[in-house]
């Protein structure tokens, strides 16, 4: 199953950058302005919105325009991870919706749903509101930014070592994330027309029991029953994680596929 590190890859050439803290505001004194689930406009230290406020649950802080001659529009994704739409604003920024939509650790999704400001130079007051947020398994949260095919612009690369800074001291994660590689990408999309729960069909202990050993897709799906109806099984297995496959290789009828821990579990 696709794991975090896919879905939060930085970009090699932006490594050295986004490490740059010393140069970044001090944490202590940023700010962060969110609008609330009431759909009341707040202002709070960073560090306490990080801490006491569930970003996830919170409006979007600023919305997308719809660009003329762009090919993508602003739209919306439905999250298989916690059932509602998240919208989104551009084609990278829907890729990177549907990695973390797949990645297990992955909890909750929100688009802008905080935006974070400090002092520059000359006391000048600078704001960015990452793309993404996402609440993880293990309480604490990630913000996002997503480049495009061409990379990241020299503003959002500087603004990078300064939101890293925020979300290291608030003991959350900040990634500026490129495209996933392509086979990975594809994989993913096509998993994820089965992402609802639907597809499962209340059939997946009998898949995972089917895999317990590794077996070519194509072999288990005849021994499930009628291919027609269970390959949506199999697929929302593998989008689930209740089955395995390396999904840097082209997925195809004969990869060799195995039920994971959560999968013999159930």
């Amino acid at each position: 199953m696709t794991s975090l590190p896919f879905s939060v890859q930085e970009q090699p050439a932006l490594a050295p950058l986004l490490g740059a803290g010393r140069h970044s505001a001090d944490p202590a004194r940023v700010m962060a302005r969110f609008v609330d689930p009431l759909g009341v406009e707040r202002e709070v230290p960073w560090l306490e919105a990080a801490g006491e406020q569930a970003l996830e649950e919170c409006l979007p802080i600023q919305q997308f325009p719809v660009l003329k001659g762009r090919r993508t529009a602003p739209g919306w994704w439905w999250s298989a991870t916690d059932r509602r739409l998240v919208p989104y604003g551009f084609k990278a920024m829907r890729t990177q919706v549907m990695m973390l939509d797949h990645d297990p650790r992955v909890v909750a999704l929100a688009c802008r749903p905080v935006e974070l400001l400090w002092h520059g130079r000359g006391g000048k007051i600078i704001s960015h509101a990452p793309h993404l947020m996402a609440r993880l398994a293990d309480g604490s949260g990630l913000l996002v930014d997503c480049a495009g095919p061409f990379g990241a612009g020299r503003r959002l690369v500087w603004r990078a070592a300064h939101l890293k800074a925020a979300a290291t001291a608030a003991g959350w994660r900040y990634r500026l994330v490129g495209p996933p590689p392509r086979v990975v990408e594809a994989n993913v999309r096509w998993l994820a027309g089965y992402r609802h729960p639907r597809c499962a069909g209340g059939r997946l202990p009998e898949v995972a029991a089917c895999f317990r050993a590794p077996l070519p897709l194509m072999e288990g799906v005849r021994l499930l029953g009628d291919p027609i109806a269970v390959w949506p099984v199999v697929f929302h297995a593998l989008w689930t994680g209740v089955l395995s496959v390396p999904l840097e290789r082209v997925l195809h009828e004969r990869v060799v596929a195995v039920a994971t821990r959560a999968g013999a579990a159930q």
